[in-house]
């Protein structure tokens, strides 16, 4: 019976001591922070844009300016993908810019820009300014 008693302590201190798996990390996300010159291709409507990002682990912030103004942006950077968004006016009318892209290389972004509410979309590449 010592030899069962002394099987199961052993066996009980064996499993104890194991430790459980670790969980994969998610990836850091990618770092945008900067200067970005943004190209936008509405059914071969162009537009270009400048933008300032901000990042602060996944947040992001920062301002766009084009040939309408300046805006404020805010989205949030997920391992590749670098989302963001701002409102603008356009003939009185308050419009919702979303971009959604993928970072290809610390100097580019890919992706779609959606306009709300008049639901229309587009390409753009940004390109980091040196």
């Amino acid at each position: 019976m010592n030899r069962v008693v002394f099987f199961f302590l052993t066996a009980a201190a064996a499993i104890a001591s194991k430790q459980a798996p670790e969980t994969p990390q998610a990836p850091a996300p990618a770092s945008v922070a900067g200067t970005w010159t943004v190209q936008s291709d509405f059914s071969g409507n162009q537009s270009e844009q400048s933008c300032a990002f901000t990042q602060k682990e996944a947040a992001l912030t920062g301002t766009c300016t084009g040939e309408r103004g300046s805006v404020m942006i805010s989205g949030k950077v997920d391992a590749k993908t670098v989302a963001w968004q701002f409102e603008t006016q356009y003939e009185g009318q308050t419009l919702t810019v979303s971009y959604n892209g993928t970072s290809q290389s610390a100097e580019k972004i890919t992706g779609t820009v959606n306009v709300q509410p008049m639901n229309v979309d587009g390409q753009f590449t940004a390109t980091k300014t040196k």
